[in-house]
């Protein structure tokens, strides 16, 4: 049973038509239990898993500026640790794409029993992007969309072909070598794909306004393909706990 502490919007804000919900959960995926930060803005029409990249957490700041991004576009969010700390600790856990997977593909499937019916998207960074793509492939048609932010697509190897969600890949133009892998990626891809390249960006999107433009384009492909016809739909129930 998930563990959670939640909060709602003040209705002295001037908000109290809104009944937006956040919730500090442990996703239990029976073997293994992670911490979480979950919201679900009012009349969401649409939840996007996020895949921290290596060395990171769920406190991601870049992940959680998309993720407020996302919030503003009716979107809800489920950012969590893809590793408990002691596992964090083993590196190879880190670059462990197929375990990384297996965590994200859990914690889809936890979300959607959790959220009321929506389209579900992925969100991933690094080398949590490899690990969306894996999961999408085999979540199949219960992604609608997935996104890359200066992520490791090649990573998810054999996984690339069998993705059937529309895919956009993010990359900054003074990544490089990142970008080049983007590329070839790309190519091996059959699902409706897509590459943007910001100019002068490096591979964190620390440059002035680079990371704002990453929200704007995730919160655009996201809202595009998980609430018009491309948007596949994840049958849920919405506990009152």
């Amino acid at each position: 049973m998930p563990i959670f502490r939640e909060r709602r919007d003040d209705p002295s804000d001037g908000r109290s038509d809104r009944s937006d919900t956040v919730r500090d959960v442990v996703v239990d995926l029976e073997r293994v239990q992670l911490p979480g930060d979950l919201f679900v803005p009012a009349g969401s029409v649409g939840l996007v898993v996020f895949a921290h990249g290596s060395g990171s957490s769920r406190l991601s700041p870049r992940n959680v500026l998309v993720a407020d991004r996302l919030h503003g576009a009716g979107l809800g969010t489920l950012l969590f640790d893809l590793l408990t700390p002691a596992e964090g600790e083993d590196r190879a856990n880190v670059f462990d794409i197929g375990l990384l997977a297996d965590r994200l593909s859990g914690a889809s499937r936890w979300a959607g029993e959790r959220v009321a019916e929506v389209p579900l998207g992925l969100f991933g960074a690094s080398t949590g992007a490899a690990a969306a793509l894996v999961a999408a492939s085999e979540l199949g048609r219960r992604v609608g969309a997935v996104v890359s932010r200066g992520g490791r697509p090649d990573l998810a190897g054999g996984a690339l072909p069998g993705v059937s969600a529309p895919t956009l890949l993010i990359v900054g133009g003074a990544d490089r070598q990142v970008l080049e892998l983007n590329r070839e990626a790309l190519a091996r891809m059959r699902c409706e794909k897509r590459l943007e390249v910001i100019p002068g960006a490096t591979h964190l999107f620390e440059e002035p306004g680079a990371l704002e433009r990453v929200a704007e384009l995730a919160a655009g492909w996201f809202a595009k393909h998980l609430t018009g016809s491309g948007g596949r739909r994840v049958v849920a129930t919405a506990p009152d706990e």
